[in-house]
């Protein structure tokens, strides 16, 4: 309920007019039963427009730094959060990423909405990199439609490194459902865990139009931060 209020009543009145967003492909998200949204991933206002402009509530995993800030812009980050409904999660790896497959098993198991971002991270330039196989493991453990997603030009309202968004027309593209029933069965097989991983991708890229880069985004944010030092 709270969710729906904050939605309705205060983001949607000021974030809408300023923004205008475009959406196209709404009717492939399924209007009840448990799905994922697989998204890209190009600044932090993608966790704030997609569910934004959907009609059911949407669970995002988020990291747990948005629940830990420190001061008055911690304190109302983590309340957003909570508010719209995202979980936060350790993405450390190892153990931690079992934790946060568990978790988004669980919602799916409840019947609901989640959205994934399968790159890990923020892009840092603008491209799309290599999808983490994580999404594959729910998509084939939960039996879930999963539907790619496309968002547009918001790394342009708020960069990395900007606080605050600037107001510009941005867009959403929400593609058909991808269906990997032919590997039921299979969600502890690496190999298909990349292949469904890399078909995934290869639909967001098709939807973003975005230039593909074949290498994880945190090795090269790691790389570009080696050679700034």
């Amino acid at each position: 309920m709270f969710y729906r209020f904050m939605k309705l009543f205060i983001i949607a009145p000021i974030l809408k007019p300023l923004f205008r967003v475009w959406v196209v492909g709404a009717e492939n998200v399924p209007t009840h039963g448990a799905a994922i949204l697989a998204s890209n991933h190009l600044s932090v206002v993608d966790s704030i427009f997609l569910p934004l402009y959907l009609r059911r509530r949407v669970t995002f995993l988020a990291k747990s730094d948005y629940f830990t800030g420190k001061g008055l812009k911690g304190w109302l980050v983590k309340h957003f959060m909570l508010a719209t409904g995202q979980l936060p999660i350790d993405r450390s790896g190892g153990k931690a990423s079992e934790a946060a497959l568990n978790t988004g098993l669980r919602v799916l198991s409840e019947g609901d909405l989640m959205a994934i971002y399968p790159e890990g991270t923020r892009s840092p330039d603008g491209r799309m990199y290599r999808g983490r196989t994580g999404v594959a493991r729910m998509v084939l453990e939960s039996g879930v439609p999963v539907i790619p997603v496309a968002m547009i030009d918001t790394e342009k309202a708020q960069p990395l490194g900007k606080a605050l968004p600037r107001p510009r027309r941005l867009g959403i593209i929400i593609g058909e459902p991808l269906d990997f029933s032919r590997f039921e069965g299979m969600a502890s097989d690496r190999f298909v865990l990349r292949s469904v991983t890399d078909e995934l991708m290869s639909e967001m890229q098709r939807l973003s139009r975005q230039e593909y880069v074949d290498v994880y985004a945190t090795t090269m944010k790691n790389k570009t931060a080696s050679t700034t030092r």
